[in-house]
């Protein structure tokens, strides 16, 4: 089990990075909320997690350990894969997501794509008393400033899954409703209405 990768940040995009350590580049599958904290950095140390599938061996990188322990979490409730739970903490933070859990708020988590009603209940369910008994520190991942657009956040969006002329139309919307936003603040707005 590795614990973590220090190294060159070789490739970025809101879905993975690529970290060269020796010579070798590690495919590193990150959420939004990492994506926005190393984004402008060349050296990286990210807190990874091993996912071992038959046909293949897969890297999920967070920046803070929290957000991999509430990772770890998430995928430990029946029903919710990685793939599930790295959507989930790049809707919402790592904070985010444990306020939701400790207040019941159910509503806010189901309004990611792919969690439905029953899957929410269960995360709260499954989580609320796992989330109080750990010390969770209460830092926030600040989004990097940089210059964003509208295209970067499809292509983003295009690359977790969602269909390009769906995903399109939401983001006009979006711009239209709040002006102009970060790459960040548009996914996450698209997310809840896609």
């Amino acid at each position: 089990m590795y614990d973590y990768i220090v190294g060159k940040l070789a490739e970025l995009t809101p879905t993975h990075a690529v970290v060269e350590v020796g010579g070798l580049g590690y495919h590193v599958n990150i959420s939004l909320q990492t994506y926005s904290a190393i984004n402008g950095m060349n050296e990286v140390k990210l807190y990874l997690h091993q996912v071992i599938r038959e046909d293949a061996h897969l890297l999920y990188g967070f920046f803070e350990a929290k957000e991999r322990e509430i990772f770890r979490l998430l995928i430990s409730v029946s029903g919710v894969g990685a793939s599930t739970a790295r959507l989930i903490l790049s809707s919402l933070n790592a904070d985010e997501l444990q306020a939701a859990i400790l207040t019941e708020n159910v509503n806010l988590i189901k309004q990611v794509k792919g969690i439905g009603l029953k899957t929410a209940q269960r995360i709260v369910v499954d989580l609320k008393d796992k989330v109080v008994g750990d010390d969770f520190a209460s830092k926030q991942i600040m989004p990097a400033a940089h210059n964003t657009s509208r295209d970067e956040a499809l292509s983003a969006l295009v690359m977790l899954g969602f269909s390009k002329s769906a995903t399109e139309k939401v983001l006009d919307q979006i711009i239209r409703e709040g002006g102009e936003l970060t790459v960040e603040g548009l996914i996450k707005s698209a997310l809840k209405r896609l």
